[in-house]
């Protein structure tokens, strides 16, 4: 016979005693790990059909799942689907925690049925399958219907299963049969780049809903589809609640991993009171789950609701763990970090705080930064302010488009982000290429653009894929006013310097070679980072229009800079797209061709013009641009040529 029907927590309670060889024996407390009690009662009230469960390592998310398939199995029999990541997940880890459920709990021990019927991946308690699989199998995923299927380390699952799909999605359909079907998805999660943005109506700061292409890990796409609620502490000193994560955390950064756990302490954001992992068991027991569209006092009442979702979403820090101190966590991290190797520093992130790892996270202006900046901008997009001298165009190239950006460039190097774009299109064809032709010879406000660089490090039509190369082609046809470009990941002892590439439009030698612009991409990605944050009322400013949106601005912020052991400086990948970042590092290499930085201010008095007579030449190279005179400036004097040294160096 079921027993008396009571919730997750308090059935495991009552039931769930772990053998003197557990970390903690004895009965199981559900209060221990007090977080793990409201999405138990959630599960079990079926009033949700997804709920995630995004936690760091060692907080007991595990056993929140056997105490809601042990409740369900004692109370109301339905088969159950158990998902792991591969076979050693399921052999290893999963069939002997659930055995040691079925073992333990007196309930359930009288109503396994055992010998024959009883299998390392298929138990049957009180006359129903508990079915254990593991995301690989498209037939296991696929075998039989579940009232209640649990997926755990999702984040470690194949994107697709023998070409059926995801396994979450092959999962989800066993329950159709089932008015009450729940979907359980945990995991630590993986890489990523989120903020954490002030709630307006909490105060809270919570993890921002960010484009799915700067998310790579799959349990955080889910999480934030969902309610996303937070676990939340109150302070011990004022008694506000915050959400507790890394960026609170304050530990001696160069200090050996022992030295660093014992110096470690986490800081109010509210009133700035230290918090020490004393404080830690009673801040979990007066911690609340909170949400975008609720708030909390300092009471613990929750007001409000959540945003409507069809899936309920929970995150908890791994420094809510009541089995691993805060020194504990930073130990790992800190020998993680000294020991030079990114892997390890990822697991450090995911699984001890259970947060996104961006790579390369260092000094890098954030997206925000920029969206203030032009938010805070005196011109709109499209407009040519007064101080430009110059404007240069700039083109990635990419298989099915042409990123662009179009900036303008005055005084000292100011310039000005005048408009950007993407040219759609197969980029081996003829179209997309004529349209690029069409924005290159086209003045913007009658200002012509000078000088156009297109990255050649992608190349479409290359010999060994088509017989035509589009860019070399392209470059000729457009003459000396375009030039293609190649970045070096390797240090180069000036910025920018030209070779040739022999090559015609059948990918054969030629007669007449083409210059190719070797940028060193570490110098112009860092130049153009620098900028960013420069400020806007000195020589060498970097404007941005009003009206620049988050497709610029994601990839601008795109990569990072990372010192590797050896001294060598590598550019990491922090979202899936930085097309606007090699275009603005192209443009500051323009800049530094035609030497803008050599450009006297204007004098006061005469500001509209800056010392145009005194402009100088661009430096001196193989086939330098052909000019094409603004047409304001076409009755002016030709001004004295002569040559100069650039220190345009950025040091």
């Amino acid at each position: 016979m079921p027993s008396k029907e009571v919730t997750p927590d308090v059935w495991a309670a009552e039931n769930r005693i772990y053998p003197r060889t557990a970390a903690v024996p004895g009965p199981r407390d559900p209060h221990l790990t007090p977080y793990v009690i409201e999405p138990e009662r959630v599960i079990a009230s079926a009033a949700f059909k997804r709920v995630v469960m995004v936690f760091g390592a060692q907080t007991g998310k595990s056993e929140a799942m056997l105490d809601v398939a042990g409740q369900r199995l004692d109370q109301r029999p339905g088969p159950i689907l158990y998902v792991g990541p591969n076979k050693q997940f399921l052999s290893e880890q999963c069939e002997p925690r659930v055995m040691a459920l079925l073992d333990e709990a007196p309930t359930l021990t009288a109503k396994l049925a055992r010998g024959k019927r009883m299998t390392k991946t298929r138990k049957v308690v009180a006359g129903v399958p508990f079915r254990l699989a593991h995301s690989g199998s498209s037939t296991a995923l696929k075998s039989d219907p579940a009232v209640l299927a649990l997926v755990d380390e999702y984040d470690e699952m194949r994107d697709n299963v023998n070409n059926q799909g995801g396994p979450l999605g092959l999962v989800e359909r066993r329950g159709d049969t089932y008015a009450d079907f729940v979907c359980v998805v945990t995991s630590t999660p993986k890489r990523g780049r989120v903020q954490a943005v002030k709630d307006k109506r909490s105060g809270l700061l919570f993890w921002e809903v960010t484009v799915v292409e700067d998310i790579e890990s799959p349990i955080w796409q889910l999480w934030q589809q969902g309610t996303r609620h937070h676990w939340c502490w109150p302070c011990p000193h004022c008694a506000e609640y915050f959400v507790p994560r890394f960026n609170l955390l304050h530990y001696p950064r160069k200090a050996p991993p022992l030295e660093a756990a014992r110096g470690t302490f986490l800081e109010c954001p509210h009133c700035g009171g230290v918090i020490e992992d004393t404080h830690k068991a009673d801040m979990n027991a007066r911690g609340r789950y909170v949400a975008p569209g609720q708030t909390v006092d300092v009471h613990g009442e929750v007001h409000g609701v959540p945003v409507e979702s069809k899936s309920i979403s929970f995150w908890v820090s791994g420094l809510a763990s009541p089995f691993v101190s805060f020194g504990e966590r930073v130990a790992v991290l800190v020998e993680a970090e000294q020991s030079g190797d990114e892997a390890m520093v990822q697991q450090a992130m995911n699984a001890g705080f259970g947060e996104l790892y961006a790579p390369g996270g260092g000094e890098v202006p954030e997206w925000e930064e920029l969206r203030n900046k032009s938010h805070g901008s005196l011109y709109s997009r499209g407009e040519v302010p007064d101080g430009v001298l110059y404007l240069i165009l700039s083109v990635d190239v990419q298989k099915q488009s042409l990123p662009w950006v179009l900036r303008g460039w005055g005084p000292r190097a100011t310039s000005w982000l005048i408009d950007y774009g993407k040219l759609q299109g197969d980029t081996a064809d003829e179209e997309v290429w004529d349209a690029l032709a069409d924005l290159i010879t086209s003045d913007v406000n009658d200002v012509p653009i000078r000088l156009t660089l297109i990255d050649s490090g992608f190349r479409p039509g290359k010999v060994d894929t088509l017989p035509l190369n589009r860019i070399y082609e392209f470059c000729r046809r457009m003459g000396r006013r375009v030039r293609a470009t190649k970045g070096s990941s390797s240090p180069m002892r000036t910025p920018l310097i030209f070779s040739k590439v022999e090559v015609n439009r059948a990918g054969k030698k030629s007669k007449f070679g083409l210059d190719i612009a070797r940028l060193d991409t570490d110098h112009w990605k860092s130049w153009v980072h620098e900028r960013i944050r420069w400020r806007q009322d000195k020589p060498g400013a970097w404007h941005l229009p009003k009206g620049v949106d988050d497709d610029y601005c994601h990839p601008l912020v795109g990569e990072a800079r990372v010192v590797q052991p050896n001294g060598r400086p590598t550019w990491i990948e922090r979202g899936r797209h930085h097309d606007f970042l090699d275009c603005e590092a192209m443009q500051a290499a323009g800049g530094y061709l035609l030497n803008v930085q050599r450009i006297a201010l204007p004098s006061r008095g005469n500001e509209t013009t800056a010392s145009r007579s005194e402009e100088p030449e661009p430096q001196e190279a193989p086939s330098q641009p052909e000019v094409a005179p603004r047409k304001a400036d076409r009755g002016r004097a030709t001004p004295r040529r002569r040559i100069v040294r650039s220190n345009y160096l950025g040091v």
